[in-house]
C-alpha cells in the first residue's frame, strides 16, 4: 500500500489509500459517512458507523465483511487501523444509508476515475461521462470507439468470472496481469511504469493497437474460460494464460510484418506530466 492522499467532497476531506498490487482505492467508511450524514463531528459519525455494521451483520450483509482495516492518518497525526472499503463495497453501503448525499457522492467517487463504480452506478450514463471525458481530453472518435468495445468485452469476461468463484478484487487483479503478462509480455505494473501512469487507468493511456490485443486476450480467454468451464482460480489462470497467448501470437505477427512495436511508452498523459518523466536514456540507468 502506498500514495496515501486526501480527496474533498464538498466540504468533507476523505482519507484514501492506493494499493498497488491490486489497483484499487481504499476509502475510509467513517469520512464517507461523515459526507454521507452532513456530520461535522468525527465521533458522531463513527458512533452511526458503528450502529450500521452492527444492523448491517444481523442482516447478514457482506458489505460489513468486505470492508477492511488499514492504517490512517487520524486527527493526532498517528497512525491508527481505519475501516476501509473499496468503491464496490462503498456503493452498497451508501445504499444503505438514507441520505441527500447519496447519489452526489455516487458521482463524485466515478469523477475519481472508477470504472467499475460508474458501470455499477448507472451504465448508461457512465459511458456518456467517459465518452465526453476523453473527447476533452483529445481522444478520436475511433480510439473512444475501440476503448468502450475494449470495455464491453472486459465487463463480459469479469461478469464470467464473477459466476464462476472468482470474488476477491485481488484475484481480479491476479488473472487480469496474466492474461497482460502473458500477451504483451510485460507486467500491467511494468506496462503503466513504461507509460509513466501512477493511479491513472492504463486502457485510458492505451493507443489502438495495444486496446486491441487487450481486447482480444480478454475475448480468447472468456471463450476458452467457458469451452472449458473454468471455475476457480486455478482454471481461470489456465483459460487466461491461454487465451493471451493466443493474442501474443497475432502480436508478434503484426510486429514481424511492420517493423514496429505494439507496447510502448506512449501515453495520452498531459505535456507538463511529461516533462517530469524519466528520460529514456535514465530510464536504461535505473
Amino acid at each position: 500500500m502506498k500514495d496515501k492522499s486526501l480527496a474533498v467532497f464538498e466540504n468533507y476531506s476523505i482519507r484514501r489509500i492506493y494499493d498497488e498490487k491490486s489497483e484499487v482505492w481504499y476509502f475510509s467508511v467513517v469520512d464517507i459517512i461523515q459526507a454521507l450524514i452532513q456530520q461535522p463531528d468525527y465521533q458522531t459519525a463513527r458512533k452511526y458507523w458503528n450502529k450500521l455494521k452492527e444492523r448491517l451483520k444481523k442482516e447478514g450483509s457482506q458489505t460489513v465483511t468486505n470492508c477492511h482495516q488499514l492504517k490512517m492518518t487520524a486527527d493526532d497525526g498517528k497512525m491508527r487501523l481505519t475501516d476501509v472499503a473499496d468503491p464496490e463495497t462503498l456503493l452498497r453501503l451508501i445504499q444503505s444509508v438514507p441520505s441527500p448525499k447519496a447519489e452526489p457522492i455516487k458521482l463524485w467517487l466515478a469523477k475519481v476515475g472508477y470504472e467499475r463504480m460508474q458501470d455499477m452506478a448507472d451504465p448508461a450514463r457512465s459511458l456518456d461521462r467517459a465518452r465526453e471525458y476523453w473527447q476533452q481530453h483529445g481522444r478520436s472518435e475511433k480510439w473512444i470507439q475501440q476503448r468502450m468495445m475494449g470495455q464491453e468485452t472486459r465487463n463480459k469476461l469479469t461478469d464470467y468470472w464473477k459466476d464462476h468463484d472468482i470474488k476477491k478484487e485481488e484475484e481480479y487483479a491476479i488473472l487480469t496481469n496474466i492474461i497482460h503478462r502473458e500477451w504483451a509480455d510485460v507486467s500491467v505494473k511494468k506496462h503503466k511504469a513504461m507509460k509513466g501512469l501512477k493511479t491513472q487507468n492504463l486502457r485510458d493511456h492505451m493507443s489502438e493497437a495495444e486496446l486491441i490485443f487487450t481486447a482480444l486476450a480478454e475475448l480468447s480467454t472468456r471463450q476458452i474460460a467457458e469451452t472449458m468451464k473454468a471455475a476457480g482460480m486455478k482454471e481461470n489462470k489456465v483459460a487466461g494464460k491461454t487465451g493471451g497467448g493466443i493474442a501474443k501470437k497475432a502480436r508478434r505477427e503484426l510486429e514481424a510484418r511492420t517493423g514496429k512495436k505494439v507496447v510502448t511508452g506512449e501515453s495520452f498523459l498531459p505535456p507538463d506530466a511529461r516533462k517530469t518523466l524519466p528520460r529514456k536514456s535514465d530510464r536504461k540507468k535505473q
